[in-house]
């Protein structure tokens, strides 16, 4: 129960832990229920100081931006993070918001769309580490390096879920000061969970009954909740031990961790306003996928039998090959069809958004550098792609090869339907291309030998027989087995 005397027991207490030492605060904030009644309790806490007590130490409000948010919910953040720098001036706290985003060569379509990642999937989650725990844990890193420890207050609650309150539990036996757990991401930083206790009611009651010190409307998060009928927002994420969002949260509009995006879906049906967001909805479920009753993104037929570095994997069974990166058609088709699901949203959706930017400019020319540079791709569909979609001339003017379409096509031409060896051949002739000024070439030939290993099989048939073969040699596989399986007899 939320009653006055227990509001101010922890109010005493956050005062309490606050002046004890000078170790930096940082608060999470993603825009949630949690994190917001978190954030103001400290706010309050803080505000209620005498005067000279506030400038005590700095406090950090730091805000996880993966660049691929649902556009309502990274708005009403932005909106937030804006209001907080003017109200802790005007309260007269040591208060900074920052808002974190991950670094360019980390972002979600320059992995997705420029190095062919596969959508993400339980059994490979590339996404949170670099979207989220690598910018927060950086932050962390910097003023720990600055201070020599910091404080990380979190708005985590026991009653999240039974692994959440058992991750908890766990760390609060390993307490040194009362009320702070030690972090298990990052040394010398400690955890401040006021709400561990807190139950979904208690949250609600809270902000219903406290108005927010930096000028939003707890009532209309309420609403935003209510409208996407969710139970839980998707939480700032530190370490992998945060639980992933349910089928009903907040988060990543592309997010390929759930069977649907229930909360997108809900805010679409339930107000017209927001039908802009259609396009969105539409470009995840039928282009990146969606995840399977089993686990499963049906996206196999799009991807390399290879992995990047041309080796092959086999699953457990041993008796399939695990896909690696998307090929290369794919890749266009997914940049293509995003940059016009970017036209279609800015052409509806409302002016108070802004231009909305699906993916960055920055990204698109990383992406470019990517596709000739790594993987030979000096055809330079990028800018191509760009100005056919957008209408628009492509704003740079460098190129990383002297060869393009036409040579390209000689190429596709020569290897028919094989690309595996439209690879082999792009990948050694524009290899060339870059060693043929300099004087001291000794490496070429490890180059060549390199990529020829990577381009050493016809199609995914011969690279699942050479696999097993190399099992069997090695010991992984029985040679019997191996012989029956394909029916070799005496000439394996």
């Amino acid at each position: 129960m939320i009653s006055k005397e227990y509001i101010s027991e922890i109010t005493s207490r956050i005062q309490e832990l606050f002046l004890s030492d000078k170790i930096p605060w940082v608060v999470g904030y993603s825009g949630g229920k949690d994190s917001t009644a978190t954030l103001q309790l400290v706010w309050n806490a803080i505000k209620a100081l005498p005067e000279d007590k506030k400038r005590h130490k700095e406090i950090h409000v730091i805000s996880t931006d993966t660049l691929v948010e649902q556009p309502i919910v990274a708005a009403w953040v932005k909106t937030s993070l804006d209001r907080m720098k003017d109200a802790a001036q005007r309260d007269g706290l040591l208060l900074t918001p920052h808002r974190l985003t991950p670094e360019i060569s980390d972002s979600y379509w320059v992995n997705l769309i420029g190095r062919g990642y596969p959508a993400p999937r339980p059994t490979f989650r590339w996404c949170t580490n670099r979207l989220k725990i690598k910018p927060s844990n950086k932050f962390l890193t910097q003023i720990v390096n600055d201070f020599g420890e910091t404080i990380l207050i979190l708005g985590i609650r026991k009653a999240e879920s039974t692994r959440r309150a058992a991750v908890m539990n766990k760390y609060e036996k390993h307490r040194v000061r009362e009320w702070l757990s030690p972090n298990g991401s990052l040394q010398n930083s400690w955890v401040f969970s006021p709400i561990e206790d807190w139950t979904n009611d208690d949250v609600w009651l809270y902000l219903m009954q406290y108005p927010n010190p930096w000028g939003i409307s707890n009532k209309e998060l309420m609403s935003m909740y209510r409208e996407a009928t969710m139970d839980n927002e998707c939480p700032l994420v530190v370490d992998t031990s945060t639980p992933s969002c349910g089928n009903s949260r907040f988060g990543c509009w592309v997010c390929t961790l759930v069977t649907a995006d229930k909360s997108m879906e809900a805010m679409i049906h339930n107000d017209d306003e927001k039908s802009w967001m259609e396009p969105l909805l539409r470009f995840r479920n039928e282009e990146i996928g969606k995840l399977n009753e089993d686990g499963r993104i049906d996206d196999y037929d799009k991807r390399d039998f290879r992995r990047k570095d041309g080796s092959i994997s086999l699953k457990k069974s041993g008796t399939e090959i695990t896909p690696g990166p998307y090929k290369k058609q794919h890749r266009e088709h997914l940049l293509r069809r995003l940059l016009e699901t970017q036209k279609e949203v800015q052409q509806k959706m409302p002016p108070e958004f802004g231009e909305l930017e699906i993916i960055t400019l920055e990204e698109l020319k990383l992406i470019r550098k990517i596709w000739v540079q790594e993987k030979a791709e000096f055809d330079d569909a990028v800018p191509r792609i760009y100005e056919e979609v957008t209408g628009k001339p492509w704003p740079e003017d460098n190129k990383y090869s002297s060869f393009g379409l036409d040579e390209w096509e000689i190429l596709k031409e020569i290897s028919g339907d094989n690309y595996v060896m439209l690879d082999l051949y792009a990948s050694l002739l524009y290899m060339e291309e870059q060693n043929s000024s300099k004087i001291r070439r000794k490496f070429v030939l490890e180059e060549i030998e390199r990529h020829i290993k990577r381009c050493f099989y016809e199609d995914a048939d011969d690279a699942f027989v050479y696999k097993q073969s190399q099992d069997a040699l090695r010991g992984n596989i029985n040679p019997i087995d191996l012989a029956n399986y394909f029916d070799l007899g005496d000439g394996l």
